[in-house]
């Protein structure tokens, strides 16, 4: 969970400086943009790793899923990490709710984020003595 959280650090840092850079019709550095894809991309392979887990992890100590309110937690940040993946492919200058859709997506994903950790954090109290 960590990583998928310093991926999301780092995915705002360089989608802010691309906004930025946007506005003020500067330049943007040439490894930036393709950075931004690759770390989104490993965000979403970590998400998809953290679903697996969860689900197999979960399933093979209590024999069944949805024990605790983590599923949906994990399940909505999956949908967001993906519509917010999905959008990222539709943005072009001529379309501007692509980008809309996108960063609304990424300001709830941080809602997302916050509400997994906390539930996770729950769930591994069960798990410790």
């Amino acid at each position: 969970m960590g990583f998928s959280l310093l991926a999301y650090f780092l995915l705002s840092m360089t989608g802010f400086v691309l906004f930025r850079k946007r506005q003020s019709h500067h330049l943007q550095p040439r490894w930036l943009r393709p950075l931004h894809y690759i770390v989104g991309w490993l965000m979403v392979s970590l998400v998809l790793l953290l679903l697996f887990i969860g689900i197999v992890g979960t399933f093979g100590h209590f024999g069944s899923l949805g024990h605790s309110g983590h599923l949906i937690a994990g399940l909505s940040v999956v949908f967001l990490v993906f519509l917010s993946a999905c959008s990222s492919t539709l943005i072009r200058p001529e379309r501007d709710w692509a980008r809309a859709i996108h960063v609304g997506t990424n300001i709830a994903l941080l809602v997302g984020f916050t509400w997994v950790s906390w539930t996770g954090w729950e769930v591994v109290q069960k798990y410790l003595p």
